[in-house]
């Protein structure tokens, strides 16, 4: 295990119809931003809470995706090749506070050698005000998951980001609490996984406690190897399954969580779980 010990930064879900998969989460209770446009050809719309955010990203135009090459990584691409076989949970994204140095101890462990790529965009307070945000992000990538990226993300102008407006959810939605890693043979990861996050995993192989209140749970799986689940901390727990069932979702329920299927979550099973946290930047 080497570098600082990162919290869950935002999660990338990658689907076809940007508007459907918001409306789906307006549903849930959700309160879902306004449409961003990248260069690179893709486009998003961002949940955000205390300390992390969900990002639904699609492919607007393909003719501005530039194609992997050495020492770097495209995130449209990424994000391409991973809709052509399915939508979900495409990348998780913990916290940075350089991104260059990260890349630096990725290079060295043999998980990422790519070049830092930052970016800058323009976006919208609540009440349309326009803002200017930045970021640079340095990439892992675990070669026996295709399926699956790994990056940090640097925040440059991170009190233009953050809203507290922004994190007000009718579902009383908190923060992004857990994620879920199917793998085969969990452990002959373990060194790209504590080295990506800086935390050991447990005695029992099974999870990795993360900065804040945040973890990456690891189950062992034989089918595709990649991230099936995510988890939100919410307040009130009977709130959400009032909605749930209002909305007329498949609704399960396992160790004191309530979900819906990936089939309703277009391509990833989401999770809720009471918390107290009141998680901030």
């Amino acid at each position: 295990m080497s570098g600082p010990q990162r919290r869950i930064d935002h999660l990338v879900l990658a689907v076809h119809d940007l508007d459907a998969a918001a409306d789906r989460y307006e549903q849930l209770g959700f309160q879902v931003g306004a449409r961003n446009r990248h260069p690179w050809g893709t486009e998003n719309r961002l949940v955000q809470f205390g300390s992390s955010f969900l990002e639904l990203i699609t492919v607007a135009d393909e003719e501005l995706i530039p194609p992997h090459a050495p020492g770097f990584f495209s995130f449209g691409a990424f994000v391409r090749d991973y809709l052509r076989r399915r939508e979900g949970l495409a990348m998780f994204v913990l916290d940075s506070v350089d991104a260059h140095a990260d890349a630096t101890t990725f290079a060295e462990a043999g998980i990422g050698d790519f070049r830092p790529f930052s970016f800058e965009r323009e976006g919208r307070q609540p009440d349309g005000t326009p803002t200017h945000v930045g970021f640079s992000l340095a990439y892992a990538i675990d070669d026996r998951v295709p399926a699956a990226a790994f990056f940090v993300c640097q925040q440059h102008h991170p009190d233009a980001f953050w809203n507290p407006l922004l994190q007000r959810h009718p579902n009383g939605a908190v923060d992004v609490t857990a994620v879920t890693l199917e793998l085969a043979d969990p452990p002959s990861h373990a060194a790209f996984l504590e080295t990506f996050t800086g935390s050991p995993l447990t005695t029992d192989g099974r999870e990795i406690k993360l900065a804040g209140s945040g973890r990456l749970v690891v189950e062992t799986a034989g089918g595709t190897p990649g991230f099936v689940a995510y988890t939100v901390g919410v307040c009130d727990l009977d709130r959400v399954a009032q909605r749930l069932s209002s909305a007329h979702l498949a609704v399960d329920e396992a160790a004191g969580r309530i979900g819906i299927p990936a089939d309703e979550g277009f391509g990833v099973r989401i999770e809720f779980e009471a918390t107290t946290d009141r998680a901030t930047v």
